[in-house]
């Protein structure tokens, strides 16, 4: 029993050890020559498909919200008719 809490204490200790077992790539230079590159696209689209298709739904969005407050504030200036 002693020795399967031992194996475990290793276990553990293994898992939570600050040694890193693989390197990671450093990507920021990559991304600082993309982001920084004189090209006429602003900023926020630099960064490809997916920085488009989120623009897009937010433009979207936002004047969707637009015509739903116009609409509504349409409908409370007009007086209802009484049948």
């Amino acid at each position: 029993m002693l020795r399967h809490v031992t194996n475990l204490h290793q276990v553990f200790r293994r898992q939570i050890s600050s040694s890193v077992r693989r390197q990671l790539e450093n990507k920021v230079p990559e991304k600082q020559k993309i982001f920084q590159e004189a090209n006429g696209r602003p900023v926020h689209l630099k960064g490809g498909l997916g920085d488009a298709v989120l623009y897009r739904a937010t433009m979207g969005l936002t004047l969707l919200g637009t015509a739903c407050v116009i609409y509504e504030l349409v409908k409370a200036a007009i007086p209802q008719k009484k049948a």
